[in-house]
């Protein structure tokens, strides 16, 4: 019987378990406060507890049943003790935790089920049946669940349970393992203390920054010691370390910190303050920088690592001074370098000087280099020269003279000429080091100076005048001193109204205090960059303007852009981001849904299949006909709940008609009213001169009873409902907040109730698939989403009005159809009938196949069958008649469905096609809606909606064939002209 029950749970328990727990049991739930306990409920109910202390359960106290109602309904792991035995009941929960333990240990004494613990329970029972409570956080025991001692942590709270006298009489225990996170720590703090020893002793400094304000989170004791001990750790680096913040390292790092990059640096110079008030002391650092990201690349800190390579710079540095030489220097650099002795004759040129002149290397030595300067200056130069030569020129004193120097191309420039003396220990000249540095565009430069003066303050009055730019001058306190003409093309005033007036009188009041601010930054001498403020038009209304401003001792000098126009420019491109967002997003969910409901329809068409040929095997069996019924009708919600996922991603292929909604919608009163209760007032609202709308009406009427069934659940079953139909007009202003939409005539249908509203959260959710307000269970989410999709795909629209506590309205609107209703469809009142005719079937699901192949043998066609395309056409290539192939839409391989369909007819004309599928991907759907001339038989179908269909096909095919041959007779009767 145990077994039975577990089965009944989708479990089943182990011979050895089932003989462990004596039972009694009928099969039947005789206790109510064991109902929807889960499995531990059927097992208590078939246990015999009147060999435990609590005796027979017909006697057991309502606190002992109310506890135990609780426990068996709760998700945590729970078990109760009962009186000072410690009787153990416990929840499916529990049963899990105990593993090998369970079902021995129900009913079982706890200090028996556990004896490996039995001193800690005994504990536990004198404490708690006294009236205390007990709490263990990581509690460590040695437990044997499966056969062998097993180290576990957990979470214990025992608590007093009391019986109507408020006596305790058992113990109510919340075990939750913590095992897995204990573990996890310890190997944490191993692995992060081997770590942190590994940092302490390396040899170079390491330090790790956190954050975007390069927090200390770690340094090593080399960092300490290149630093001088200064408490550093959990402060930002611009704060621990100023210098470091004035040397440019904390704005690498900012760089660093924001793009990722790592960084290494070679002898980067580093001046540390020790901060114990010795001199600031310059070292020389290798640097490697190197970027802390998480788990989703994100980046956490900078760790930076180095060596203190000063000693090695300054050896360095000693020996490339001793090595180089001064004509080495002068060869790099690409002025012009000469030196002397310290009689004034020039004893070398660097070959700078002989590439400006044109002439061969050593021709210039000695007196030769005159024949290089201009005769006019060659004797005031060299008299000038000789003069300061014979002076002895005073020590570290310059030496300077101008004239020019004739270049390669015989061109004269002139040249400043600079001469330093070497003085030595004793204060006599060594040697004069020169440089001739060609000024001749300076010269250019300073003699235009005056007449470009001249012409750029006529300048300025030009770009005063005819600046497109607003510009204007205002006291620091704000007092208008002069606006350029832009100013008042812009605002509309003229200089006589606002000069002499205050600046603020245009500024919009919102932005008035920032305005004040940035004049008070402008006053305090800091400059303005794209400052943004609102400015009043004379006209009336506000213009955007974006500032740029700098002060001087008196007034502000400021430059206005206009940037209304690029503001609203940038805002109607957040709006098409956000639009080009969603289409992304819905485009996505589209491909997914699209491969689950494929995937999932083809599954519910094997299930359904199967039952369906089922029937027959269990017909005149009162209860196996009830479970087939049960399990078709929930195929039934799993083909819905997969039409509404394909219907939000617009996916389903919708079949539409012209029609005059309002008598559809109308039509549906007696069953809406059913179907909400007689609590639902039920108000319908026609509005007379409806126009036609095309629209598949059975995606309608799901959308009007969703709609419907969510407003009742709003009014929790008791209100008004109104559904209002008529004629709506969506002009450009209101389709400019909708990219998809367009402005147009539309049908509109809008469901209101009286319920409690939405809030704005809900309200923006309220499309998203699978997002509901309703308790777990109670809804799938997709019904409002089901709506949007379809109003979408049929080139419509939905809106939602709601405020919280007024109700909710959502209006669906419709495409307006200029063409005349379509005649309605005749109810389909025939019976179930097969035929003797030869069906193709293709279809690569292996179970799918192999139920309509049955379920077409039972009908009486003859059926061949298909894995894929390839080998349907090799079937009709045979030469074997075909009257009808019925090939799924979406198979694997190079050969797709319609051009099967296609190469099949080419061969056999008169073959008739049914496709099938639980998703078309767009092979026989575009624009959402079946091809011209196409039949298809949705995933998963039943054998009677199989059945109708093929004969409709068989028979439209058959209709054709004849009209054909009668067109073709006909043509054959003319005589030819």
């Amino acid at each position: 019987m145990v077994a039975e029950i577990y089965s009944a749970g989708n479990e089943q328990l182990s011979q050895s378990a089932i003989s462990a727990v004596p039972h009694r049991y009928n099969g039947q739930m005789n206790f109510p406060f064991l109902q929807g306990g889960g499995q531990l409920a059927h097992i208590i109910a078939a246990y015999d507890w009147s060999s435990t202390a609590l005796g027979p359960m017909a006697g057991w106290p309502q606190s002992l049943k109310t506890t135990i109602a609780l426990v068996l309904r709760s998700p945590a792991p729970i078990v109760t003790l009962w009186g000072q035995q410690g009787v153990m009941i416990y929840n499916d929960a529990y049963s899990v935790f105990a593993a090998g333990r369970h079902p021995a240990s129900l009913g079982a004494n706890v200090r028996e089920a556990w004896p490996e613990v039995a001193d800690f329970n005994d504990h536990v029972l004198k404490v708690v049946l006294a009236g205390a409570s007990l709490s263990y956080v990581d509690q460590e025991l040695t437990l044997h669940r499966s056969g062998k001692p097993e180290q576990v942590w957990l979470n214990l709270d025992y608590s007093p349970i009391t019986d109507e006298a408020g006596v305790p009489v058992g113990v109510m225990v919340v075990v939750v393992e913590t095992s897995a996170k204990v573990k996890a720590e310890r190997r944490l703090r191993n692995e992060e203390e081997r770590l942190r020893t590994m940092f302490e002793q390396a040899p170079g400094f390491m330090t790790m920054l956190s954050g975007p304000d390069h927090v200390f989170s770690m340094t090593n004791h080399a960092y300490a010691q290149l630093i001088g001990h200064r408490p550093v750790l959990g402060r930002p680096l611009r704060e621990a370390l100023p210098e470091a913040a004035e040397q440019g390292f904390a704005d690498l790092l900012d760089r660093l910190y924001a793009s990722g990059d790592s960084w290494s640096g070679y002898a980067v110079p580093f001046t540390v303050d020790a901060g114990d008030g010795s001199p600031p002391r310059e070292r020389f650092l290798d640097f490697v920088y190197q970027p802390v990201r998480d788990e989703s690349g994100a980046v956490l800190g900078v760790f930076v690592q180095g060596a203190d390579v000063t000693d090695r710079v300054q050896a360095e540095n000693l020996l490339r001074a001793s090595e180089n030489t001064f004509r080495t220097l002068a060869q790099t650099m690409p002025s012009q370098v000469w030196t002397a002795g310290s009689d004034g004759r020039v004893d070398w040129f660097n070959d700078q000087v002989y590439r400006y002149a044109g002439v061969p290397q050593g021709q210039l030595d000695r007196e030769r280099w005159r024949q290089l300067v201009h005769p006019d200056d060659l004797e005031p130069a060299s008299a000038a020269w000789w003069a300061g030569v014979e002076a002895g020129v005073e020590a570290g004193a310059t030496y300077e003279t101008e004239f020019r120097i004739r270049r390669a191309d015989g061109a004269w420039r002139w040249h400043l000429v600079r001469a330093l003396p070497i003085i030595d220990d004793n204060g006599a000249v060594q040697r004069w080091i020169g440089t001739n540095t060609d000024i001749q565009d300076q010269k250019s430069t300073a003699a235009m100076l005056a007449r470009q003066v001249a012409e750029r303050t006529a300048e300025r009055d030009r770009m005063w005048r005819y600046s497109t730019d607003v510009m204007l001058v205002a006291e620091l306190e704000g007092w208008i001193s002069a606006i350029n003409p832009a100013f008042t093309r812009l605002l509309g005033w003229e200089g006589p109204a606002v000069v002499g007036t205050s600046l603020y009188a245009l500024v919009h009041p919102d932005d008035l205090e920032a305005t004040r601010a940035e004049m008070a930054s402008l006053a305090g001498g800091l400059h303005t960059f794209k400052f943004e403020n609102r400015m009043r038009r004379k006209s009336g209304g506000y213009a955007i303007v974006s500032w740029t401003a700098a002060p001087d001792a008196r007034f502000i000098h400021a430059v206005g852009r206009d940037m209304t126009a690029e503001r609203a420019a940038a805002e109607e491109m957040r709006r098409t981001a956000l639009a080009l967002q969603q289409a992304q997003k819905m485009e996505a969910i589209g491909k997914l849904t699209g491969g689950v409901a494929h995937d999932f329809n083809n599954l519910l068409q094997v299930i359904s299949g199967n039952l369906q040929l089922l029937a027959a095997d269990v017909a005149g069996n009162p209860r196996a006909e009830r479970r087939l019924d049960n399990a078709l009708g929930g195929v039934s919600r799993g083909a819905r709940l997969a039409s509404y996922l394909l219907a939000f991603g617009r996916r389903q292929a919708l079949d539409p008609r012209v029609v005059k909604i309002g008598r559809f919608i109308a039509g549906m009163e007696d069953m809406l009213r059913r179907s909400l209760g007689e609590e639902i007032e039920v108000e319908m609202v026609i509005s007379g001169g409806l126009w036609n709308t095309l629209v598949d009406t059975t995606q309608v009427e799901n959308a009007v009873l969703n709609l419907c069934i969510n407003a009742r659940d709003a009014m929790d079953g008791a209100g008004r409902l109104t559904i209002e139909v008529g004629n709506a007009a969506l002009d450009d202003a209101y389709v400019a907040d909708y990219p998809e939409l367009k402005p147009g005539q539309y049908v509109m249908i809008a469901v209101s109730d009286t319920g409690s509203g939405m809030t704005p959260e809900v309200l923006e959710q309220a499309f998203d698939p699978f997002f509901s307000t309703k308790p777990e269970g109670k809804g799938s989410g997709l019904g409002l989403s089901m709506v949007y999709g379809f109003a979408r795909q049929s080139g419509g629209h939905v809106k939602i009005y709601s405020e919280v506590g007024n109700g909710t309205t959502v209006k669906l609107y419709l495409p307006r159809s200029l063409d005349s209703e379509d005649a309605p469809l005749p109810p389909e009142s025939r019976a179930v009938i097969g035929g003797r005719e030869t069906i193709l079937v293709a279809e690569d699901d292996e179970g799918v196949r192999a139920t309509v192949v049955e379920m077409l043998s039972e009908l009486g066609y003859h059926v061949l069958k298909a894995g894929d395309a390839a080998g349907a056409l090799s079937i009709v290539d045979s030469g074997m008649q075909i009257d009808l192939l019925f090939t799924d839409v979406v198979m694997p391989g190079p050969l797709r469905s319609p051009d099967l369909a296609r190469k099949a007819r080419e061969r056999q004309p008169g073959m008739a096609v049914l496709f099938t599928s639980g998703y078309t991907e767009n092979a026989i759907v575009h624009g959402g809606r079946l091809d011209p001339g196409v039949d298809l038989l949705g995933k998963p179908y039943t054998r009677e909606a199989l059945a109708r269909k093929v004969r409709h096909v068989l028979a439209n095919a058959r209709h054709k064939a004849e009209q054909s041959a009668q067109l073709a007779a006909r043509r054959v009767a003319v005589p030819a002209p």
